[in-house]
């Protein structure tokens, strides 16, 4: 009765880790030759085990990555230019931190998304938060944005983000709209929050496929400089499997 009551407590206070795990401690019959201070520090384990679980559940939910995805699963096999080293470095969750840009570029199959999306886990599971979009979406929200007055907004969101994902850029050419909202987006993260790219279009044609020279030299400036660039080719995987 005591214990239920306890549990009971714990719930109310919200420490559901120590509530669900008091009972199973108890029940563990090695847990006897434990001190009262060595037993509360495990149910004090359990909570923070608990808190952090669910942070990531936010975490990952509030990302939407569009693929279930994780570094320890990319293919080295497929002959498309991937270096083990790179990835390994972005496994170090630094780049983060420094606030470096990742973008990968390669023909369609590639597993550009892929990786992209395992950099979003990684992240996710570094606590950090993240935000995935495709560009052609990206844009679209932006734009029902500005209709209803919430432009200022949704920028602030997406400059929010920690890891910002934008999945097949320069897939379309890009409007004069595009083009300044892509301005302000990268002129709000640089230096601030690491943001992905995934295109099909090369690195080094990007200053052309975005159009205007002079919004062109600040957004590549801004998403070029200290970045990982990593270049894909090969046959699409998908057509492989």
């Amino acid at each position: 009765m005591f214990t239920q009551t306890t549990i009971a407590d714990l719930n109310a206070m919200k420490l559901f880790g120590m509530a669900q795990g008091l009972p199973q401690r108890l029940e563990d019959p090695k847990q006897a030759d434990l001190s009262h201070a060595e037993f509360v520090g495990l149910l004090v384990t359990d909570e923070k085990t608990h808190r952090e679980n669910q942070r990531l559940k936010r975490l990952l939910k509030n990302a939407k990555l569009k693929q279930q995805a994780a570094l320890e699963d990319v293919d080295y096999q497929h002959q498309r230019g991937l270096h083990k080293q790179v990835v390994l470095e972005l496994a170090n969750p630094q780049w983060i931190a420094s606030a470096r840009n990742v973008l990968l570029t390669g023909p369609t199959g590639v597993g550009k998304s892929y990786i992209a999306c395992a950099l979003g886990n990684l992240a996710a599971r570094a606590g950090r938060t993240v935000l995935y979009l495709r560009a052609a979406r990206l844009f679209e929200n932006l734009q029902q944005a500005r209709g209803d007055g919430s432009h200022l907004r949704a920028l602030a969101r997406l400059a929010k983000a920690e890891v910002l994902i934008i999945d097949d850029f320069l897939i379309t050419p890009l409007s004069d709209v595009e083009r300044k909202d892509l301005l302000e987006i990268v002129e709000d993260r640089y230096g601030s929050g690491a943001t992905v790219l995934t295109s099909q279009c090369p690195v080094k044609e990007w200053h052309a496929a975005i159009g205007d020279p002079t919004l062109a030299d600040a957004i590549c400036d801004r998403l070029v400089h200290n970045a990982y660039k990593i270049e894909l080719r090969g046959e699409s995987i998908r057509k492989r499997k």
